[in-house]
């Protein structure tokens, strides 16, 4: 009969496995920070600022050392996003023990899965998000008034739009974990569609980093594409929980 790992560990074992994966995790961050570290001139130019210099808006410092601050925290974003992944990873490794064989592999497909829809997420924003804001932020408002942006300001937006929209893109493999686990159905779903709505609006207006409805437009669509398809995913893991259940039958 197929049982959980054979090794049963203790409450003090668990917390020890528990401490190893959380500096496992956060040692990836550094070491991925340190590795961006060579590179953060090019990214400061051709990354972080591009979005700002193609919409033609102008950046400034406003502090002694605000640029040098302005590289640290790039540096650890850029550590955190690259890292993120190996985070699940180290997350999937604590929780494998316990979980049952079929479990596993389901489990090791969501974390790569979960991985790739961040990445896709960051990206996202990157590509398609921030220019847009950049374009209205420069566009809206009276001619007579001259859009200059302090950087640290512009970072803060920047990674607040970057890494809220790499958690969002997370939403559909959240909905196939809860389905698979039979915590949610398609029905669910479906039936609470307009209050799933009105909750993304209000995420939509907290994320936002600016209170314009424009901006949390852009926040709540994906938003709602998204939970669209987290219903066709939960089916789809409805299935596979039906097929494995089956199976063990």
């Amino acid at each position: 009969m197929e049982t959980p790992s054979d090794r049963e560990m203790g409450l003090f074992d668990h917390l020890d496995e528990l401490r190893r994966r959380i500096i496992s995790g956060l040692a990836g961050i550094l070491i991925a920070a340190i590795a961006v570290s060579f590179f953060i001139n090019d990214i400061v130019e051709y990354i972080l600022l591009r979005p700002a210099i193609e919409a033609g808006l102008r950046l400034q410092n406003l502090r002694p050392f605000g640029q040098a601050f302005l590289y640290f925290k790039l540096i650890f974003i850029c550590g955190f996003i690259l890292g993120f992944p190996w985070v699940l990873w180290n997350l999937w490794r604590f929780v494998a023990p316990g979980l049952y064989e079929h479990e596993r592999r389901w489990a090791r497909q969501i974390t790569a899965w979960t991985s790739i829809c961040f990445l896709v997420g960051v990206l996202f924003a990157y590509v398609g998000m921030i220019p847009s804001m950049m374009a209205f932020a420069k566009s809206f408002g009276s001619s007579r008034i001259e859009n200059i942006i302090d950087v640290n300001e512009y970072l803060g937006f920047f990674a607040t739009v970057i890494v809220a929209s790499g958690l969002i893109f997370e939403l559909p493999m959240i909905m196939y974990v809860l389905a698979r686990a039979g915590i949610v159905t398609p029905t669910f779903l479906s039936t609470y569609r307009r209050h799933a709505i009105i909750v993304i609006l209000i995420i939509a207006a907290v994320l936002t980093p600016t209170p314009d409805p424009i901006n949390q437009l852009f926040f709540a669509t994906p938003l709602y594409v998204l939970y669209e398809l987290s219903i066709v995913i939960s089916k789809f893991a409805v299935k596979r929980r039906a097929a494995a259940t089956g199976e063990l039958q």
